[in-house]
């Protein structure tokens, strides 16, 4: 009896939504007026289909996780808007259960890979999790196993938390505090060297000129040379006429 309200209310659901206005039912309309099949047909098809694809298709990975994703999170958007609190807290818990099975999935990925029809399962498992019911599988699986786990370690992982958060502070601000450091030393060495390269160029050409021009300017002899000088010349004369 109760399997039995489960697919009733599946149904209740789908018809629910097929009934709204929406893209979907938007592009199964036109197809509906196209062909002539009833929107309930092409669904049932589409997802007939879509299962035969995550048995048997390349990419079911992706359409798994589409699946998974797209759905849930469209109506969180819609419960995030909505005045309503209890929608909130449905779709929260999805979330949590989903990324917990997420984490595990990571580590179990290579021996689930090889399972037969993996995909196939995960996607069931997805949509138990997300099914319009009160003890749909994310509510079960909060309920048995996660809540019990947080509330029994919630203080240990705050204090964890406090504490890393706390170190990560400290870390940023030493870190910090020696790349400003290091920029004001390297800055106070490449300003004396900046200064120094501009006042090189200044000092050269009044060197090279006073050195040219020492080499260009011929020294003038002193009054004592020319006074010897004289005398030599006058020397000289009075020898030349002695011996004429």
């Amino acid at each position: 009896m109760g399997l039995l309200n489960v697919f009733t209310s599946i149904k209740d659901r789908a018809e629910k939504f097929l009934n709204e206005k929406n893209v979907v039912t938007d592009f199964l309309g036109k197809i509906e007026e196209k062909t002539g099949i009833k929107k309930k047909v092409i669904a049932i098809g589409a997802v007939s289909l879509t299962g035969l694809y995550l048995v048997y298709g390349y990419g079911a990975a992706l359409l798994c996780n589409l699946i998974g994703f797209v759905y849930p999170a469209y109506y969180s958007v819609k419960a995030i808007e909505s005045p309503c609190k209890e929608d909130d807290t449905k779709w929260l818990t999805y979330w949590v259960v989903y990324g917990v099975f997420s984490l595990g999935e990571f580590f179990s990925d290579i021996f689930l890979y090889w399972f037969p029809f993996y995909y196939f399962f995960k996607c069931l498992f997805l949509l138990w999790c997300m099914a319009p019911m009160s003890w749909n599988g994310s509510q079960i699986i909060y309920n048995k196993v996660v809540r019990p786990i947080f509330l029994r370690h919630e203080a240990t992982v705050d204090n964890m938390v406090s504490d890393l958060s706390g170190k990560a502070m400290s870390a940023a601000e030493n870190l910090t505090r020696e790349v400003l450091c290091t920029l004001m030393k390297n800055k106070t060495l490449v300003t004396p060297m900046q200064q120094v390269a501009q006042a090189e160029p200044k000092s050269l050409p009044s060197s090279t000129g006073q050195t040219s021009n020492a080499k260009v300017a011929p020294s003038e002899p002193s009054e004592e040379e020319r006074r010897s000088d004289s005398s030599r010349r006058r020397g000289g004369s009075v020898r030349k006429r002695m011996r004429e």
